[in-house]
C-alpha cells in the first residue's frame, strides 16, 4: 500500500512538472509574438504640426495674425503711470518679490507672488496665486482663472493695469 501511494504522488508531481513546462512554453511564445508585432507596427509620426502644415490642413484660426496684448499702468505706487508691458506666450508673474516678471516692489498690498497672467489661444487669462489681498478684475475678486478682455482693469495690490489689445 505504501508503494501505491508513493507512485501516485510521483505521478502527480510529474504531471504538475509537465503542466508547468507547458504553461512556461506558452508564456514565452506569447511574449515573443508580442515583441514581433511591436516591431512590425508602423511608427506613428508626431502629432505636432508646423504652422505651415496646420495652414495646409485648414487648421489655421480665423484672424491668423497674432494680436498684440499689453498691460498699461493706470495707477501704481511703484510703477510710472502709462508704462506698458507687452505680453507674449510666456506666462507673466506679478508681485512684490524680485523673482516676478513684473515687480511691484513699492506696492505694500501686493503679495510676494500675487498673480499670473497668461496669453492663450483663446485670450488672456489671469489667476490669483493665493495672494493675501486678492486679485480683482473690474472690481470683482478673481476666483480661479479668469479671462480678460480689452479694456478690463486688473488690480494687483494698489496697482491698476489696463488690458489693451491691437
Amino acid at each position: 500500500m505504501a508503494m501505491v501511494a508513493s507512485t501516485s504522488v510521483a505521478e502527480a508531481l510529474l504531471a504538475l512538472k509537465i503542466a508547468f513546462l507547458v504553461l512556461l512554453y506558452l508564456f514565452v511564445v506569447r511574449v515573443i509574438r508580442s515583441a514581433g508585432r511591436e516591431r512590425q507596427a508602423p511608427s506613428q509620426d508626431s502629432m505636432i504640426l508646423t504652422p505651415a502644415a496646420a495652414a495646409a490642413a485648414g487648421l489655421r484660426r480665423s484672424g491668423s495674425t497674432r494680436r498684440s496684448v499689453r498691460l498699461v499702468v493706470q495707477r501704481s505706487p511703484s510703477l510710472a503711470e502709462g508704462d506698458e508691458f507687452q505680453l507674449n506666450s510666456a506666462p507673466v508673474t506679478v508681485g512684490r518679490g524680485g523673482q516676478n516678471d513684473l515687480v511691484l516692489s513699492g506696492d505694500e498690498f501686493a503679495s510676494a507672488r500675487h498673480a499670473r497672467i497668461e496669453v492663450r489661444g483663446d485670450g488672456v487669462w489671469v489667476q490669483d496665486l493665493d495672494s493675501t489681498n486678492g486679485t480683482y478684475v473690474n472690481g470683482a475678486r478673481v476666483a480661479g482663472a479668469q479671462r480678460l478682455g480689452a479694456g478690463d482693469v486688473l488690480r494687483v495690490g494698489e496697482t491698476d493695469l489696463l488690458i489693451e489689445e491691437d
